[in-house]
């Protein structure tokens, strides 16, 4: 029976880990999930790289945010002054440069606040449960890459992760609850 595996690998260095997810994605093997100390730019260039992703997708909810935010503004500054209909010292009704304020202060805080709950969204947050493979010392000192595969496919993997400069690769069964889904 070929079940599903993760070998949880562990480097000393981030270029260590970096390489070996280059190694990997030359591999064609794109399901994987690196851990780090602190943020590691080679590392995070590398799995953004193997995994074809282009920039965040959160500009785009900023963008849509803002947007949405400056056209509440105008509606809702806009639509009560004309419902109201107060004449003020023989301005117009509807006098927009009363309202840029309003309109810039929507459209931060929607952009804002657009952002960060895609953020969470993309990002898996908040987690409960620890991930498959993740060891403590991954948050202290050591690099880890714990890549998913099926046991007939885990030699030829732990041979790369080895070649590429890992210190250990272990094997770790995947345990799969049901009704979740596998990214």
């Amino acid at each position: 029976m070929s079940g599903e595996i993760a070998l949880v690998s562990t480097f000393a260095s981030e270029e260590g880990c970096a390489r070996g997810i280059e190694e990997l994605h030359e591999a064609r093997v794109h399901d994987f999930k690196a851990f780090m100390p602190f943020p590691a730019e080679h590392v995070l260039e590398a799995s953004q790289h193997a995994r074809g992703q282009g920039r965040s997708r959160v500009r785009l909810a900023v963008l849509i945010g803002g947007f949405t935010g400056f056209f509440t503004a105008i509606i809702m500054t806009v639509g009560t002054s004309l419902e109201w209909g107060i004449n003020v010292g023989g301005r117009p009704i509807a006098s927009i440069p009363a309202y840029i304020v309003i309109m810039f202060e929507l459209m931060i805080l929607f952009g804002g606040v657009s952002g960060v709950i895609t953020f969470f969204i993309l990002s898996g947050l908040p987690a409960f449960d620890p991930e498959t493979g993740y060891r403590s010392r991954f948050g202290v000192d050591k690099f880890g890459l714990v890549v998913r595969c099926g046991e007939a496919e885990a030699e030829k993997l732990e041979s790369i992760l080895v070649g590429a400069g890992a210190e250990a690769v272990e094997r770790e069964a995947v345990v799969v609850e049901h009704g979740a889904a596998h990214h």
